[in-house]
């Protein structure tokens, strides 16, 4: 893992992105897809219901800081044991920092995890399923109608521990089932991607407003030649790395220093590491890259 690409990788990725670029989504079709992005997503998830993604147990890998605020947790056997908090967890990309937000959990009455783009719940329900600690609630909205219904109608959802509800990340106001100020933890997992490169900034801010001082987001999405951006093929590219798939729903290949200029304006950055994956097929001889973007950004300790 972690493979630097050869440079005949990087002579297709030009070819690619010079072919998407002489034929981008033709000019009287763009308004559309950027209308009512939630409609394609709304029909994605009436065809696919909750089969299409698998369910985020790597989370406990990639993302340590939502676990080890706790010592109840629910081992990968299912069975439930207490333990010290690991407070010197590491994530596999970068080296272990402190976390402010585990500092506070003692003083507080919940504590609260806000996934932004939460989908069908495949992040949402292995949280809920791995950590038992009744100070845990969990915030799961998407800007799909339809994903939501899917998350209500799973049995394991429970309203007692996790509140599901439809709210646009780039909206222009807050979420009526969050106060402002007060969630913990919030992931941003393969969503940011899914919005248009004018809604960043108030994106950013939403996030900003919804996190207590010293929360932290958890980022993870699409790098700039990936796999999946290579393959479109003509007519998708709808904006400069902004591409539309065949079912209509938008999405953005980020670099690095695109997400250090928008998040660096209101964040501390703790990681912005690019995770790169080397797929080999060997019957057709093909070698495919996969190209992820991880990120930490922490709201000051000191923030308004």
């Amino acid at each position: 893992d972690h493979v630097e690409p050869d440079s005949e990788h990087y002579k297709y990725a030009e070819e690619q992105i010079r072919l998407h670029r002489e034929h981008p989504v033709p000019e009287e079709a763009r308004d559309s897809y950027n209308a009512k992005p939630a409609s394609f997503w709304n029909s994605f998830y009436e065809n696919n219901k909750n089969k299409f993604f698998k369910d985020r147990h790597w989370l406990r890998v990639e993302f340590s800081e939502l676990f080890e605020w706790t010592n109840m947790r629910t081992s990968a056997k299912g069975e439930q044991s207490q333990s010290e908090p690991n407070c010197e967890a590491t994530l596999s990309l970068t080296p272990p920092v402190a976390s402010a937000t585990a500092s506070t959990t003692a003083t507080t009455d919940k504590f609260n995890i806000m996934e932004v783009g939460c989908g069908a719940g495949n992040a949402v329900f292995p949280l809920l399923a791995d950590i038992y600690d009744p100070r845990l609630f969990v915030y799961a909205c998407d800007y799909s109608k339809t994903a939501v219904d899917v998350v209500k109608s799973t049995e394991a959802y429970d309203e007692s521990r996790c509140k599901a509800f439809v709210w646009d990340l780039s909206s222009t106001e807050l979420p009526l089932e969050v106060a402002p100020a007060s969630v913990d933890i919030m992931l941003m997992i393969f969503v940011f991607s899914a919005l248009h490169p004018d809604q960043w900034n108030q994106a950013v801010e939403n996030a900003y407003r919804v996190l207590k001082p010293g929360g932290v987001l958890l980022f993870r999405d699409y790098g700039r030649n990936d796999l999946t951006q290579l393959r479109f093929k003509k007519a998708r590219l709808l904006g400069e790395n902004l591409y539309i798939r065949g079912d209509g729903t938008r999405v953005y290949f980020f670099t690095n220093e695109e997400l250090a200029e928008v998040f660096g304006k209101r964040f501390d950055i703790e990681q912005n590491a690019i995770d790169r994956r080397l797929l080999v097929n060997r019957k057709r001889e093909l070698k495919m890259y996969r190209v992820w973007l991880q990120a930490k950004f922490r709201k000051p300790i000191n923030a308004d």
